[in-house]
């Protein structure tokens, strides 16, 4: 189906009004964050929440800064496939309550996982998932890892438990910072905490590696201090490692920053200002008795006090001052905090490598690890599939590598594009010089890629694995570079870069809708300057319709493309038109497009009694819990600020009910006040934005769902496939589920859900991804009698395109009328088509949504998307105002 439509940012620049612009202000993508920790790190991603478990430094912990909203937490595909596990920190300990007391059998955390044993003191169930991770990869994947890091592993195994569960507990932060030995805590786990901590700051030797480090493309070189030595330890010391004033004074808290400072007798109005005076003061002092005392000269004697360094070993610019005071109060500062622990970076990154492997993911949690092992124990039913993990996603070693710097490569892309505000003509250069660099290598990957598509995998088998290809992260900076030559008017280059973007059909396929889109542009404006025309096209007028004429059949190509997504096809069909229009194309010739033109939702207003509560002084609760007078005033709401929530009474409560009672019992939300109102038009109804589309699609996909394809279902306790919220799901099943939106389409949804609830539903209750039980059977039957198919099949191939991304901004209310409500004050005569008994015509149904919205609300990008999906597909649309004619305070 056609018509789908998602509103561009400005910053694609596929508006043609915003082609002459040359290097605007894009508009503002996320917020941005320091990346000082990322710059060495493949495995984490920039839009990730930081856990704040680390003792934090002086400018983390500032009372006067302000606070940047964090991103939504990210969930690997793993995470997500398993079932809503409560995995916090209460069920962890129900977990091992019901172990505590069962004996601990001999074999790896495999074994313990299997029997279901938990000692306390002896396992966790942080330490089982770690190892459960560690031994699934070298059982399959051993091949990844030289000798140095398999030796490293053997040393892991010869470690501790209790050392083990520290490391664990440490790596789960998910940071390198130092932390104080003093605030660890975990005694309850940790009997001896010197101990543990002595096992993981042994220095260990090594054997030499026979792997070598090959170079990458985009990359600068590789990290320092990421691979490892001749020697090794899992943990550092702060008395090795911090030396130097600006890395110890960011272990202070702010009260202890405070006192060092008026020691110093420097000021600030914050942490970050008293740092900042703090450590230029340091720099600039000299004082008696520690002008020359170096971190080398703790143990024994100091330079005499009138010695003086050279210009390379003092922070002083001026020749022959006495070294500043920074070893004084390194030593000062560490005095305060006491002993520090670091997990040491080498062996940090190999297990994070490791991770990467087993969860298939660069992102993981605490909640990643627990989850998988809470959900092994959960007495629930889960879907009959074919468990299959492959163990050849990285070929090699050297591909592994290649995949972690090409992540970096990304990053330093994305830190300009994206995290850094309005990049310049001097950064956007960087990126293209990236580009240059990644081009070549990308082309290859792509023609070995292809050769296997053609010759090992069956049909989509290996759509899911290519996301862990260099190859992939490759076609996003070469995407990117596509959009800075855009910014430099290299226009012939870009036309390129986009035909061959659109020539595989291997990556990122989720983008062709906006490659399409783009590459028409250039057509219909620039190529007549730079591309041959036919020889017949004499003058520049000729050359610009033969390029039109280009144009179009690109648009037309991407309308075609099964793998244009349909939210993009909206705008490929505008540019049809219009170019049909400019080239005089005969009206018969025209493409129509009728059927899917977007149509404004209509506007319902529904008026009632909203209740007003003063200021809440319960700083334990949002609601005042004090009830008092109830008073009615006729002055309208005016809310404190956009988007506050809005409190009514509920027009079905008995009319003869009081106002003040209505007060204390009748209260409900803004949505469900106006569900009253609907449900008194006859409609049935459901507060459930987009829980019911969710469950609809669960009932009519379910066999696709769990289809066996290999890699997709890596244990047993999964409610759907790996690749369900990428973009791989629906090219590696394009013939299944075309097969099933076509029998959707035909009427044949009904039989799908009495199927899916005869098999699955009833006490079986199997946990499927989206399937909420508690919408009634009856209901969906109901629904999907009433939805036309070809609407129905339209919307449920916009969630298989994008179900990861389309989640959200469902309109609040589900309406429905089933067949056969009379039509109200209608009559109609003898012998009509649909006549009823009574000689009164019946109505075939009909399926609404409505977008609930109080004088405080605005719509949001992703609710207009589905507005727009919706009355594209035909489905009638309505805004619903909720306004108050009178407001009850009490």
């Amino acid at each position: 189906m056609l018509g789908k439509r998602v509103p561009h940012p400005k910053s694609t620049k596929y508006d043609d009004k915003e082609e002459a612009a040359d290097f605007s202000t894009p508009r503002a993508k996320r917020v941005k964050r320091d990346i000082t920790n990322h710059a060495h790190s493949p495995n984490r991603s920039p839009g990730k929440r930081r856990r704040n478990n680390a003792v934090p430094d002086s400018e983390a912990d500032s009372e006067d800064e302000d606070l940047e909203e964090q991103p939504r937490e990210r969930r690997t595909d793993l995470e997500s496939a398993l079932p809503p596990i409560q995995s916090d920190k209460e069920a962890i300990e129900a977990y091992e309550a019901t172990r505590a007391a069962e004996q601990a059998e001999e074999g790896g955390s495999k074994d313990r996982l299997g029997e279901r044993k938990w000692v306390k003191g002896k396992s966790s169930i942080y330490v089982d998932a770690f190892n459960l991770a560690l031994e699934t990869v070298l059982e399959d994947e051993a091949h990844l890892f030289d000798e140095a890091e398999h030796a490293v592993f053997t040393a892991w195994r010869d470690l501790s438990y209790e050392a083990q569960y520290l490391y664990v507990r440490l790596f789960l932060r998910k940071t390198s910072s130092w932390h104080r030995v003093s605030k660890l805590g975990y005694h309850s786990d940790v009997a001896d905490l010197p101990r543990a901590i002595e096992d993981l700051q042994v220095v260990r030797e090594l054997p030499s590696s026979s792997s070598q480090a090959g170079e990458h493309p985009g990359e600068l070189e590789p990290p320092e201090g990421t691979t490892l030595e001749s020697s090794f330890s899992f943990a550092d010391r702060s008395e090795d490692c911090i030396s130097d004033l600006e890395e110890a004074s960011s272990l202070l808290l702010l009260d202890e920053l405070k006192a060092l400072a008026k020691d110093a007798r420097v000021q600030g109005k914050n942490k970050k200002e008293l740092l900042r005076a703090f450590r230029r003061t340091s720099g600039k002092q000299t004082g008696l008795g520690f002008a020359s005392l170096r971190r080398s000269d703790t143990e024994g004697s100091a330079v005499s006090i009138g010695s003086v360094v050279s210009e390379d070993d003092s922070r002083d610019t001026t020749p022959g001052r006495p070294e500043n005071r920074d070893a004084h109060w390194v030593d000062k500062i560490m005095a305060e905090t006491g002993p520090c622990i670091r997990l040491s970076l080498p062996t940090l990154k190999l297990f994070e490598r490791v991770h990467l492997v087993f969860y298939r993911s660069t992102e993981w949690t605490e909640k990643s690890l627990t989850t998988i092992i809470l959900a092994r124990i959960a007495r629930w039913n889960f879907p009959d599939y074919i468990v299959s993990r492959s163990a050849n996603i990285f070929a090699s070693r050297a591909l592994l590598l290649e995949f972690e710097a090409s992540l970096r490569t990304q990053f330093r892309v994305d830190n300009i594009m994206e995290f850094n505000g309005t990049p310049s003509k001097e950064t956007l250069q960087v990126v293209l010089d990236i580009f240059d660099e990644v081009h070549p290598r990308w082309k290859a990957l792509l023609a070995e890629e292809q050769r296997k598509e053609d010759s090992i995998y069956s049909t989509g088998e290996g759509a899911y694995l290519r996301r862990l290809s260099p190859a992939w992260v490759y076609t996003r900076i070469v995407h990117k570079g596509a959009y800075v030559l855009g910014k430099y008017k290299h226009h012939l280059r870009e036309h390129e870069v986009l035909c061959e973007l659109l020539n595989q059909r291997l990556f990122h396929t989720s983008r062709r809708g906006d490659w399409y889109q783009r590459k028409a542009l250039l057509e219909e404006h620039y190529m007549h300057l730079h591309l041959p025309s036919p020889p017949e096209c004499k003058d520049v007028e000729s050359r610009k319709k033969h390029w039109k004429r280009v144009a179009l059949g690109t648009c037309e190509q991407g309308l075609q493309d099964q793998l244009t997504h349909l939210i993009f096809h909206h705008d490929l069909q505008k540019r049809t038109m219009k170019l049909e229009k400019q080239l005089k194309v005969p009206k018969r010739l025209q493409h129509d497009f009728q059927h899917v033109l977007l149509t404004k939702p209509a506007e319902r207003t529904f008026h009632d009694v909203r209740i007003e509560r003063p200021p809440s002084t319960n700083t334990g609760s949002r609601r005042n819990s004090e009830q008092g007078a109830t008073t009615t005033t006729a002055i309208p709401f005016k809310p404190d600020r956009r988007g506050a929530k809005t409190i009514w009474l509920d027009p079905a409560l008995n009319p003869t009910t009081s106002q003040e009672e209505e007060a204390l019992s009748g209260e409900c939300s803004v949505e469900a006040m106006c569900l009253s109102h609907y449900r008194s038009l006859g409609y049935k109804g459901y507060h459930s934005e987009g829980g019911l589309l969710r469950t609809l699609f669960a009932y009519l996909f379910t066999d696709l769902l769990f289809l066996y394809l290999p890699n997709v279902f890596q244990t047993a306790y999964q409610t759907c496939p790996l690749d369900l919220h990428t973009d791989a799901f629906y090219p590696s099943r394009v013939s299944e589920i075309n097969a099933r939106l076509n029998e959707i389409a035909n009427g044949g949804a009904e039989g799908l859900v009495r199927r899916v609830w005869g098999f699955h539903g009833g006490e079986r209750r199997t946990c499927i991804v989206g399937l909420d039980w508690t919408f009634e059977v009856e209901d969906l039957v109901e629904i999907v009698r009433v939805w036309p198919g070809a609407a129905l099949s339209t919307v449920m191939k916009v969630l298989a395109q994008e179900y990861g991304q389309r989640g959200g901004g469902v309109p609040d209310l589900f309406l429905w009328k089933p067949r056969g409500m009379k039509k109200e004050g209608e009559k109609v005569g003898d012998g009509e088509e649909g006549e009823g008994e009574d000689g009164v015509e019946e109505e075939p149904g009909e399926v609404m949504f409505a977008e609930v919205k109080s004088e405080s609300d605005r719509l949001s990008d992703t609710q207009r998307m589905w507005i727009d999906v919706l009355s594209g597909a035909g489905v009638r649309v309505e805004l619903c105002h909720a306004v108050a004619k009178e407001s009850a305070s009490h």
